[in-house]
């Protein structure tokens, strides 16, 4: 029987779902009754060991790949393939070298409906909207440059804009930042969270560092060991917009241990 669709207050639902990956003729249980509501606007995180299903969860959310049990509703309809108005970033920024960053953030107007049919009628326009995305990372004036001349956390600074060029509804974020050095990595979670605070997309964003889940998130799931199951949800209940001081507080300090106490339980 079909579920009824998901409330209006979640944008995102997944309703016990599982994944079974079959390679030849062997069978590993990725994810098992994985169940979530995501109102819109929230920002989670999800955390876990290592090959717990994080990224997997991604995938079903996005329709890229199909549960092998239970629903994945997405804006009140059951997801049944690829959905549209996604943003996604990436651990690497995958940038053209060939590209310019403007033209690198241009890219997906130029692939996505109804961006496509009008892009050469509205390039300009497109153009000056990478260019305030670059101003509000702070990488005004670097849009004509090449990755190549960009350091890492300036690529990374540019995928993000690229992944927000088109104004999609659900950002995923796949440990983004996790190829940076801890400074750039903690600038970049300042903003992060003034895109986020500024345009209120809802995100999604996998990573293996706690204290980055628990300065970004409103909710924070932590995953069992494979196969992933939703062992923890936890509300952060601290006041936006958080600094890096914030980090440093007792509350901030207690929710990251708890979070690690609970992963280091499934190890035991």
């Amino acid at each position: 029987m079909t579920a009824a669709p998901a409330p209006d207050s979640a944008l995102v639902d997944l309703r016990h779902v599982s994944l079974t990956y079959r390679v030849g003729g062997e069978e590993t249980l990725a994810l098992a009754d994985a169940t979530l509501g995501i109102a819109k606007g929230e920002f989670i995180a999800v955390v876990g060991p290592s090959g717990c299903g994080k990224s997997t969860l991604m995938k079903l959310v996005t329709g890229l790949l199909p549960p092998s049990s239970g629903e994945v509703w997405v804006r009140g309809q059951k997801v049944t393939g690829p959905i549209k108005g996604v943003g996604m970033a990436f651990q690497n920024a995958t940038l053209m070298p060939w590209r310019t960053t403007r033209d690198n953030i241009l890219l997906p107007l130029e692939i996505v409906e109804p961006h496509k049919r009008q892009f050469r009628r509205k390039r300009t326009e497109y153009a000056e909207r990478a260019d305030r995305l670059l101003a509000s990372v702070g990488l005004g004036g670097f849009g004509d440059r090449y990755p190549w001349q960009l350091s890492g956390g300036m690529q990374q600074r540019s995928n993000l804009c690229r992944a927000l060029i088109h104004e999609p509804e659900i950002m995923m974020l796949d440990e983004p930042f996790g190829a940076l050095d801890a400074f750039t990595r903690e600038e970049l979670w300042g903003i992060m969270q003034k895109l986020w605070m500024e345009r209120r997309f809802t995100a999604v964003l996998v990573t293996h560092d706690l204290r980055e889940a628990v300065y970004l998130a409103d909710t924070v799931y932590v995953m069992s060991r494979r196969p992933g199951r939703m062992v923890m949800v936890k509300r952060i209940d601290i006041a936006r917009p958080r600094t890096l001081e914030t980090t440093f507080e007792p509350h901030f300090v207690d929710i990251v241990h708890e979070l690690r106490e609970r992963i280091h339980q499934e190890h035991a």
